[in-house]
C-alpha cells in the first residue's frame, strides 16, 4: 500500500503495454523518476534478476552476489549524485511494489554488462590459471547507421539500430522510456527494466540529438578506477546539446567499459558523427553529407589492432566483416531514397555477403545465429562463433528527422525482420541448450510501433 506521497509520485508516471513493449512515462526528480520506473517495473525486474541470477552462474561460473559486491566497491563513489538518487528511488519503488531491493543492488544490476564483457575478463586470472581465464569479451552487439544529406530521401537525418545479444537477455531489452527530468532533457530511450542507462543504446533527445552505438568487437582493456560507462553515456544523453558535447561527456572519466562505437545525429545542423572509443584511443568522423555505419568493428587502426582481437574487420565468414561488407554494399545502393521505412528494411536485411545470396545467419545486418550451423567459421575462439547459438538481432528502432523534432521512435521487439523465436522448437531440436529451458522465452513476431 503506497502512502499519499508515493501514490502522488507514481500518480505522474504512466506505463502502456503494446506489441511486446512496457512504455513508460517518467518525470520530475531523480528521486521520483527513479521511484516511479521501480514501482512500475518491479515484476520485469524480478524475473530479469531471477534469470540473470542463473546465467551468470552457467556462462561465467560466477555468483550474481560476487558482481553485485564487485560493483559497489568499484563503482559507487564513481556514479553521480543525481544518478544515485534516483538509484535510490528504483530501489525505494521496487520495494513499495513488493520486490525487495537496495541501492546496492541497483549498481550491481545496471553495471552486469560492464562488468561480465570488461572487468571479468580482466579480473579472471586472479581465480583461476592464466591460460583459462577468458582473454576478451564474450561477444559483440548490434548493427546501426545514420544517414543525412544526399544520402537521404528528404536530405534530413535518420538513425537506426538493432541489438544483438543472448535471447535470453535480449527479451528484456522491451522497455521504451519517455524521462522528463526537472534538469537536462527529456529524452526517449529503449532500455531495459531498472537501468538508468539505454544499454541497448537508442535515444531520441529534445536537444535535437539522436544516439546510438555498437559496441567494439574483441576489446581488451578496462580501468577501474574510471567512471562506469552506464553513468557517462546517461549523462551525456541528458545533458549534451551537440555532437561535441556528447563526446565530452561520454569520454569524461572513460573506464573503457563497454566500449563503443558511437553513431550521434543533430537534428538542428544535420550532422552526423562517428565516434570510436576506445581506452587508448579515439577516433571522431562527422559530415553533413552520406552515412556512417557501425557493424561492431573499428575503423581506426590504433584502436583495432592495439586494443581489440579477433574482430573479423576483413573477414566475410565472420559477423563483423560480413555485416561490414553488406552495408558498404547496401547503403550506397540506397543513397537517396533512405528514409525511416527504408531504415527499417535495411535492419531487417537478410541478404548473407559471404554466399552471395539471402540466408538468414550470423552474417546478416539481421542476424540469425539459433539457424547457423557455422560451417564457414574460421576461427572458435570468434565472437559467437558457435552453431547454432540462441543469440542475434532482438529488436530495431528507428528515427526520423521528424521523429525526433517530435520525440518520437519506431521500435519492433524481437528480431527486426520479424520473424518469430520459439524456444521450445529450438531445445527439441538443439538439447544441448537445453539448459536455457525455465529461463529463455519465445518471441512472437511483432509488428512496428511508433513511441509518441
Amino acid at each position: 500500500m503506497l502512502s499519499p506521497s508515493q501514490q502522488a509520485i507514481v500518480d505522474k508516471a504512466s506505463r502502456e503495454d503494446i506489441n511486446g513493449w512496457h512504455h513508460l512515462k517518467l518525470r520530475g526528480t531523480p528521486h521520483e523518476i527513479g521511484f516511479q520506473h521501480g514501482y512500475l517495473l518491479a515484476d520485469e525486474y524480478a524475473d530479469a534478476v531471477r534469470v540473470y541470477k542463473a546465467m551468470t552462474l552457467e556462462i561465467f561460473g560466477i555468483e550474481y552476489s560476487y558482481l553485485v559486491e564487485s560493483a559497489v566497491k568499484l563503482h559507487k563513489d564513481k556514479i553521480y549524485d543525481y544518478l544515485l538518487e534516483e538509484m535510490e528511488g528504483i530501489a525505494e519503488g521496487l520495494t513499495a511494489a513488493g520486490t525487495e531491493a537496495t541501492l546496492d543492488d541497483i549498481i550491481g544490476w545496471n553495471a552486469w554488462m560492464e562488468l561480465t564483457d570488461y572487468w571479468w575478463p580482466q579480473e579472471a586470472p586472479h581465480y583461476v590459471s592464466h591460460t583459462q581465464a577468458p582473454k576478451g569479451p564474450r561477444g559483440s552487439h548490434c548493427s546501426a547507421f545514420v544517414a543525412t544529406g544526399s544520402a537521404t530521401k528528404d536530405g534530413k537525418v535518420v538513425i537506426a539500430h538493432e541489438s544483438f545479444d543472448d535471447f535470453w537477455s535480449g527479451q528484456y531489452f522491451n522497455v521504451c522510456f519517455d524521462i522528463t527530468p526537472d534538469k537536462g532533457n527529456r529524452f526517449v530511450m529503449q532500455g531495459i527494466p531498472c537501468y538508468i542507462a539505454s544499454m541497448t543504446d537508442f535515444c531520441v533527445t529534445s536537444a535535437g540529438l539522436g544516439v546510438t552505438e555498437t559496441t567494439l568487437a574483441g576489446f581488451v582493456g578496462y580501468d577501474p578506477d574510471g567512471v562506469p560507462e552506464y553513468v557517462r553515456a546517461r549523462d551525456a544523453v541528458q545533458f549534451s546539446n551537440s555532437i561535441d558535447e556528447f563526446v565530452e561527456r561520454i569520454n569524461k572519466g572513460n573506464n573503457g567499459g563497454y566500449a563503443n562505437i558511437w553513431l550521434v545525429v543533430d537534428n538542428n545542423t544535420n550532422e552526423i558523427a562517428r565516434y570510436e572509443e576506445g581506452l587508448r584511443y579515439q577516433q571522431l568522423k562527422r559530415s553533413t553529407d552520406g552515412f556512417f555505419f557501425g557493424c561492431n568493428a573499428s575503423e581506426d587502426p590504433r584502436i583495432r589492432n592495439l586494443e581489440c582481437v579477433d574482430n573479423g574487420y576483413n573477414d566475410p565468414r565472420q559477423q563483423t566483416g560480413a555485416r561490414r561488407q553488406r552495408f558498404m554494399q547496401l547503403l550506397p545502393e540506397l543513397s537517396g531514397q533512405i528514409d525511416g521505412e527504408v531504415a527499417k528494411k535495411i535492419l531487417a536485411d537478410t541478404f548473407d555477403p559471404y554466399l552471395g545470396y539471402n540466408n538468414p545467419s550470423s552474417r546478416c545486418i539481421c542476424s540469425h545465429y539459433d539457424v547457423d550451423p557455422q560451417y564457414y567459421a574460421d576461427d572458435p575462439k570468434g565472437v559467437w562463433n558457435v552453431p547454432f547459438f540462441p543469440g542475434g538481432s532482438c529488436d530495431g528502432k528507428v528515427a526520423s528527422a521528424e521523429d525526433i523534432s517530435a520525440m518520437r521512435m519506431w521500435g519492433r521487439i524481437g528480431r527486426a525482420d520479424g520473424v518469430e523465436f520459439d524456444a521450445e522448437a529450438f531445445f527439441k531440436q538443439h538439447p544441448l541448450w537445453s539448459w536455457q529451458r525455465g529461463y529463455l522465452k519465445s518471441r512472437p513476431s511483432q509488428p512496428w510501433t511508433l513511441f509518441d
